[in-house]
């Protein structure tokens, strides 16, 4: 069984940066010996989580993980809270809750495609103290083929 591989890294909470977590995706499982088509859904979907919060938190950067153990792939994108709306994990389609039209939500609802399992917990423990939580994170997980030379 191949060994089980972590990156972490934060980025400034801004649009310009999720052209960087994506290709940091690429980098690392390519030296992880992923194959091409689990690199392009990881790409989406780092893509998806780290758009989702830029535009729906006031965070300053966004802390991303991922991990490959075995043939499991999984992202996780945690922003530092202070949002306007609130995703909802339980929504059907996905929409972040109180979104009449769905615009915003379609991200979410191809998390829910191409993930095999995919939800939100709560992120960082707020102030010094560690009393209460401040943002969310969000993770996807899917299937992987590994490829080895």
């Amino acid at each position: 069984m191949a060994r089980p591989h972590r990156d972490a890294f934060h980025l400034p909470a801004r649009d310009s940066s999720v052209s960087e977590a994506r290709s940091r995706v690429l980098d690392r499982l390519r030296g992880w010996h992923v194959d091409e088509e689990s690199c392009a859904d990881a790409q989406l979907l780092m893509s998806e989580l780290f758009t989702n919060a830029v535009r729906h938190t006031d965070s300053n950067k966004i802390s991303c993980e991922l991990w490959v153990i075995g043939v499991r792939l999984r992202l996780e994108v945690t922003d530092e809270g202070g949002g306007c709306e609130h995703i909802c994990p339980d929504c059907a389609d996905g929409t972040p809750e109180g979104d009449s039209d769905g615009e915003s939500g379609r991200g979410l609802l191809l998390v829910s495609v191409l993930a095999d399992d995919w939800g939100i917990r709560p992120g960082h423990p707020a102030g010094q103290n560690g009393q209460g939580v401040t943002g969310h994170a969000v993770w996807a997980e899917l299937e992987c083929d590994r490829t080895f030379d």
